[in-house]
C-alpha cells in the first residue's frame, strides 16, 4: 500500500523556481530516503536529490547544488524540492523515490537501483 505521489511540476522560463512535493504512505515499517530523480528521453533517469530519514542530511547532484533544496516535513510525510534559477538542461520529468536506508551502514540514495519505491512523475519544462 506504499504511494508516492508528486505535484508541482509545469512549465517555468529559465531563472523561474518551482516546489515539488512528495506525499508518502505506507513508510511505516523501515527507515526510507526520499530521492527525487529526473529523466529527458534519449538519457537515463539521474538522481538529483534526496534526504535520509536517518539524520536528515540532504545530497545533490553537482549540477543542482546551490539551486535546489530539498526538506521534509515528518508530520505530513511529505518532502519538498525548491527548484530556483532553472535552466533549460532542468527540463524532464520527475519522479519521487523512496529507497530502504541502513542506519549502520552507508546509504546511496541517489543511486535509482536502490529504490524500492516510486511515484508517477511530474513534467517540468524550462524554456529558454
Amino acid at each position: 500500500q506504499v504511494q508516492l505521489v508528486e505535484s508541482g511540476g509545469g512549465l517555468v522560463h529559465t531563472g523561474g523556481s518551482l516546489r515539488l512535493s512528495c506525499a508518502a504512505s505506507g513508510l511505516t515499517s523501515n527507515y526510507y530516503a526520499i530521492s527525487w530523480f529526473r529523466q529527458v528521453s534519449g538519457k537515463e533517469r539521474e538522481g538529483v536529490s534526496c534526504i535520509s530519514s536517518i539524520d536528515g542530511s540532504p545530497y545533490y547532484k553537482d549540477s543542482v547544488k546551490g539551486r535546489f533544496t530539498i526538506s521534509r516535513d515528518n508530520n505530513k510525510n511529505a518532502v519538498f524540492l525548491q527548484m530556483n534559477n532553472l535552466k533549460p538542461e532542468d527540463t524532464g520529468v520527475y519522479y519521487c523515490a523512496a529507497g530502504r536506508e541502513n542506519p549502520y551502514g552507508n546509504n546511496h540514495c541517489l543511486a535509482s537501483f536502490l529504490m524500492d519505491y516510486w511515484g508517477k512523475g511530474t513534467r517540468i519544462t524550462v524554456s529558454s
